[in-house]
């Protein structure tokens, strides 16, 4: 039996970066609310681009909101009271209570694009970094003489 501490959920939460204190403050954040509502992925699609895709399934777009304040992206949902719905259920088994999601981006990521298709919302992600941020490659001249002053 081994006693070594995996890691690996903490990642989950991440998007577009590794920094150790905001994954474990949101796992925490996670694993006290104990709700996994709505389920969702974090996908990857290649090295500056990703995907939030949520599962709103009943849900149409006006009954979702999409915020970035500070670098954390809000997703709200929930079914908004319906005045001439006269249904009674049988048998409810699509929930449709509100929900909010929240992601914690890294610096230089940006919401490209959001569309709800087939019960699920796609909320599509870039890294745009800018050209002073980049690492720069420095060249070595070994044959001019150094500057003296």
């Amino acid at each position: 039996m081994s006693n070594v501490l995996s890691l690996a959920p903490l990642f989950r939460q991440s998007v577009g970066f590794d920094r150790f204190n905001d994954l474990f403050e949101s796992a925490l954040r996670s694993s006290e609310n104990g709700s996994s509502y709505p389920p969702y992925n974090v996908e990857k699609h290649g090295d500056d681009q990703y995907r939030i895709v949520v599962a709103a399934a009943g849900l149409r777009e006006e009954d979702l909101e999409l915020q970035v304040e500070r670098g954390v992206l809000t997703v709200t949902g929930g079914k908004r009271e319906r005045a001439a719905e006269s249904v009674s259920y049988l048998y409810q088994g699509i929930a449709q209570r509100g929900f909010k999601l929240s992601f914690r981006l890294a610096d230089h990521i940006e919401v490209k694009a959001a569309t709800l298709s087939h019960g699920l919302l796609n909320i599509d992600l870039v890294r745009v970094v800018p050209e002073e941020a980049k690492p720069k490659r420095i060249p070595i001249g070994g044959d001019k003489p150094a500057l003296q002053g």
